[in-house]
């Protein structure tokens, strides 16, 4: 079991779908692993946001678009939570 002194150099992600906090970020992480995880889940959202512009909606159902946004807001909030880590440390 992880003692409470561990845990306080984790930083709880922002996910609405939960009361307490489930995901954290590791905010002792070295600076280049942080922005390869912004990177990554950046590059990945730009990627799938370009491709969802490319198809015609008429063709979707509403669940699908809603799927779509749902994705879309989860993953750029995890870039946003991972960039407050890195603007907090280079202060």
């Amino acid at each position: 079991m992880t003692s409470k002194s561990t845990l306080c150099n984790y930083v709880p992600m922002s996910h609405p779908a939960t009361d307490h906090p489930v995901l954290f970020i590791d905010a002792d992480a070295t600076l280049s692993d942080l922005h390869a995880c912004v990177s990554e889940r950046l590059n990945a959202v730009l990627k799938y946001l370009d491709l969802m512009a490319c198809i015609r909606l008429q063709d979707h159902a509403e669940h699908d678009i809603n799927t779509v946004t749902t994705l879309a807001r989860i993953m750029v909030q995890d870039v946003k939570d991972v960039f407050g880590i890195i603007e907090r440390r280079r202060d």
